[in-house]
């Protein structure tokens, strides 16, 4: 289970969930500090701001941010919860946890994936360069932007209620293939 938080919502994530994994995507000089239930390795500290198109001063989420993402999913051993979060939970978490899904899941329909976001939360809104840095990386076509842009922008708040979004199990996956041939 992949739960994603604001950076306010963190902590209390963690105890809630039990999680010993954790991705921020936080600028360089958040105010951030790893919890110690975490252990140092594995913990992912993404420093990119959340923007979409390169900005003077500020840090856009880049082709080697989104491949140590990717990396760090793939190594997590799923058997307790991996917590995703920004400083609001709404953008560049929310992105970074449709692309863990896509990652995990390479069978998966994008779009089943990007509608499950939505009904996890109704304020997730994918920050759009991750996920198209992701389609790429993962060559999926275009077809998880096309998937993020169809649920279109979540309701505006400055912090998100913490959610979570499942990583489909093998046997959905094969039962999902089985009827897409």
């Amino acid at each position: 289970m992949i739960h994603v938080c604001s950076l306010a919502r963190l902590h209390e994530t963690i105890a809630t969930t039990g999680a010993r994994h954790v991705v921020s995507l936080l600028a360089r000089d958040a105010n951030l500090m790893r919890p110690a239930a975490i252990a140092p390795e594995n913990h992912l500290w993404l420093q990119l701001h959340d923007i979409s198109a390169p900005l003077e001063g500020y840090v856009a989420p880049q082709t080697e941010h989104v491949e140590q993402l990717i990396a760090f999913v793939q190594r997590w051993p799923r058997e307790t919860a991996l917590v995703m979060h920004c400083y609001a939970g709404v953008s560049r978490s929310s992105a970074a946890a449709f692309v863990s899904v896509c990652a995990l899941s390479p069978a998966s329909d994008e779009r089943a994936i990007a509608a499950a976001l939505r009904r996890a939360s109704p304020t997730a809104t994918p920050n759009s360069r991750i996920v198209a840095i992701a389609d790429h990386l993962l060559a999926r076509r275009g077809r998880m932007v096309s998937a993020v842009e169809a649920i279109g922008s979540g309701v505006v708040v400055p912090d998100a209620r913490p959610f979570r979004l499942d990583v489909p199990a093998v046997n959905a996956i094969s039962s999902m293939v089985a009827h897409n041939t």
